[in-house]
């Protein structure tokens, strides 16, 4: 594994990887509040086959924060990852995402379709929707909301405390979280306190209706993979999920049992899943 810092026009950006550098390149982007060592345990076993670079979005990670004033949206972690690939130099690549990873990485895909081989998507296909019933209250309450500042971050004493409090919201195994807990985490007066933006944590202010992205769908033309946990997320009810998924001409649909994390939880099979498709 090595460690990499990816300059791009507008921020910096964090990234891990594993195998040939010159291997055909297989980018990962994980999901909401994790990093790129969601993957620490996957990439590895695709690794054999693939050049793995894992990012931290930005925000996430070792990735830098948006500018003071500007909220996060898909878009603009669409924009982040397209400016790391071209930083990187790769015209074309394989794409992988994990929950709002795959959100990402289904727009990114769709936005630009000369470039991607084959999606691979685990527990999500598109950004979160919204059906217009909580439009209103959403935008007023995300913009009457304080901002949040850096003072306001916890600090834990030690990194097993930080671990413990991602277990228990995060329903993950501790050996598992602590992957995610150690890149995530940065040193401050008094112990350790988060490196991702406290504004990730705010409330979003609009979303796409669904209807977009039912429109975005219909124009993802790379072959793609899904993969789902059994049982569902709350947010990836099956009836739902399905009428995005019949909007994609060329999906190939998998479960798994298991949690939210299932390339953490289950990373051979994940891998093995990865393989035959990719």
């Amino acid at each position: 594994m090595r460690d990499l810092t990816i300059k791009t026009p507008f921020l910096t950006l964090g990234a891990r990887e594993w195998g040939n550098p010159d291997g055909e390149p297989l980018v990962m982007l994980h999901g909401w509040l994790d990093n790129a060592s969601s993957f620490d345990l996957l990439a590895p076993l695709l690794a054999t086959r693939f050049r793995v670079i894992a990012l931290d979005l930005p925000g996430h990670g070792h990735s830098d924060h948006l500018p003071a004033g500007v909220d996060y949206h898909y878009i603009d972690y669409v924009r982040g990852a397209l400016a790391a690939v071209d930083a990187l130099g790769l015209p074309r690549f394989h794409l992988l995402g994990h929950s709002l990873g795959a959100g990402v990485a289904t727009l990114l895909a769709v936005a630009a379709p000369e470039r991607v081989r084959r999606l691979l998507l685990i527990e999500g296909l598109g950004p979160l929707g919204d059906d217009g019933s909580r439009t209103l209250d959403r935008f007023r309450d995300a913009l009457s909301a304080p901002p949040r500042q850096d003072r306001n971050l916890r600090v834990f004493p030690d990194i097993d405390t930080a671990v413990a409090a991602r277990v228990a919201v995060g329903g993950l195994a501790e050996h598992l979280a602590r992957l995610i807990v150690e890149r995530g985490l940065r040193e401050v007066p008094g112990g350790f306190s988060w490196r991702s933006d406290p504004r990730l944590s705010g409330q979003t202010v609009i979303r796409f209706a669904e209807t977009q992205v039912m429109a975005l769908l219909l124009g993802l033309a790379a072959p793609t993979a899904l993969l789902l946990a059994r049982p569902h997320a709350p947010y990836l009810e099956p009836e739902a999920m399905q009428v995005r998924i019949d909007c994609v001409e060329d999906i190939r649909v998998q479960t798994m049992d298991g949690g939210h994390h299932l390339h953490l939880e289950h990373p051979d099979a994940v891998a093995a899943w990865a393989l035959a498709f990719a």
